[in-house]
């Protein structure tokens, strides 16, 4: 009896249920219209930025699945070169960050192109630019081949492994993947998202080099993906869902893998990650806006190149908290200059000290009600346990229980209205009133913490909102 897929004597002869898939389908394809409607209101500007933050996305989660964790400033500078965007502060990217994104962008700007062997083969020598993996030399640019010996998945220590699936052999490869690339460059038969999910699953199951097809069956999928949106413009990370979902990821291919043809569970599991993947573009969204937002803002103020340069790393999304130390290393300066530069941006109400200080002092960016909102809310909940008690009777646990409740629930509403400003108009008067709900339970908020909101909450009633920042 076959053990995998490829075994059975009716492979690649794919089938599924079309009733079970319909309304799932259906739903997937007309979020991914709307999520493309979205953003064709935008201007070009906002488009290249919500591009360039996607495809940043797609590069670095991609390889992250495979353990391989990329330079997300190289990746970010690699795209933003080669999509003619002029960014300030660009890093050099090394060889290998070079050939992915090369890979990444030949799949989705050239999508119409017919993928072939060649094309295959130079995606996979971009991938590994010195012909090794780690410390083993591996064959690039060709399909592996009998001497790497049996094409299997595997986990576990040494001795230990388990052989999760194998790959057909390497005898099998050029017919395999003659018959794969004719179906890939025919016509879709069904629904083009349904022949991505395809593409990926039939890809990876041959296997058909020595190391990367994990990567490469993802770029294959978007650039399927791309054909179904009819657009170069990429806008959600498929690879970036799969990351947060890798777990379940792995197991349903195994299932597969090992099951039969009909590839419906494939479909769903496709299909729902896809839907999932467009909820993040709404938060790549959000990410543009207010990057653009901040600088519609501040349009007419002078900043110094460090300080365009940090408020840029801010604006894209900066990992841990921002010190002055961190400054001066970042803008290779001293760090006296980098705590002028902070403080002259502190002066303009633009950074804001974080709760806490003494040696760890750290700095927030506002650029709107929602920021200092959230961090309210953060800051809430982190310290929930510590809140005033009045009289001399000490309160019992049932009490400090409820108390530290109610927090967290107003810490939620804070949340709340922060996401409510980044719609509508709100006021500082309902700051205000959570404020006073948070100081009935005990609790106060942190002094630079509401400083923020007062100052972000008059910058909002004297900003003109981006005419598709409130949808």
């Amino acid at each position: 009896m076959p053990e995998y897929i490829h075994e059975r004597d009716d492979w690649p002869k794919f089938r599924w249920s079309q009733e079970k898939l319909a309304a799932q389908l259906a739903a997937a394809r007309n979020h991914q219209g709307r999520i493309i409607g979205r953003m064709e209101t935008l201007g070009f500007q906002l488009r290249a930025e919500a591009v360039l933050q996607t495809l940043t996305e797609e590069v670095t989660k991609s390889s992250e699945i495979e353990g391989e964790n990329l330079d997300r400033d190289q990746v970010w500078s690699s795209l933003a070169r080669r999509l003619g965007m002029d960014i300030a502060g660009l890093k050099p990217a090394e060889r290998n960050v070079e050939g992915i994104v090369e890979m990444m962008l030949d799949a989705t700007q050239k999508y119409a192109e017919p993928l072939t062997e060649e094309r295959l083969f130079a995606w996979h020598a971009a991938l590994f630019p010195t012909g090794r993996r780690g410390m083993k030399k591996i064959i690039t640019g060709a399909w592996r081949d009998e001497d790497a010996g049996p094409m299997q998945v595997v986990s576990g220590p040494i001795g230990r492994e388990r052989v999760h699936f194998e790959a057909p052999t390497a005898k099998r490869l050029t017919r395999e993947m003659r018959a794969f690339l004719k179906w890939f460059n025919s016509p879709p038969a069904t629904d083009p998202v349904l022949k991505a999910a395809t593409a990926h699953l039939w890809f990876v199951t041959i296997h058909p080099f020595e190391d990367g097809n994990g990567r490469i069956a993802r770029a294959i999928a978007d650039m399927a993906l791309a054909r179904s949106d009819g657009s170069p413009q990429r806008f959600y990370s498929m690879s970036a869902q799969i990351h947060i979902e890798k777990k379940t990821y792995y197991e349903i291919l195994e299932r597969t893998q090992k099951g039969d043809v009909d590839i419906t569970r494939w479909f769903e599991w496709f299909l729902g990650c896809l839907d999932r993947a467009f909820d993040g573009a709404d938060a790549i969204l959000a990410v543009v806006l207010r990057k653009a937002r901040f600088w519609q803002g501040y349009a007419g103020e002078a900043f110094n190149d460090r300080q365009r340069l940090m408020l840029s790393k801010l604006l894209d999304g900066f990992e841990g908290k921002l010190t002055s130390s961190k400054w001066a290393l970042i803008t290779k300066t001293s760090q006296d200059t980098a705590s002028r530069d902070i403080d002259d941006l502190m002066r303009r109400h633009i950074l804001f000290k974080e709760p806490g200080g003494g040696r760890s002092t750290s700095y927030m960016l506002v650029v709107t009600t929602a920021d200092p909102l959230h961090a309210a809310a953060a800051y809430a909940r982190q310290n929930a346990g510590s809140t005033v008690w009045n009289g001399a009777k000490l309160p019992t646990n049932e009490e400090r229980a409820k108390r530290r409740e109610n927090i967290h629930a107003l810490a939620a509403k804070l949340d709340d209205l922060a996401e409510a400003s980044l719609r509508e108009a709100i006021t500082y008067l309902q700051f205000e009133a959570l404020r006073d709900a948070l100081r009935e339970q005990g609790f106060f908020i942190d002094d630079q913490l509401v400083l923020a909101a007062a100052f972000a909450f008059h910058r909002d009633e004297t900003t003109p909102p981006l005419l598709a920042g409130r949808s």
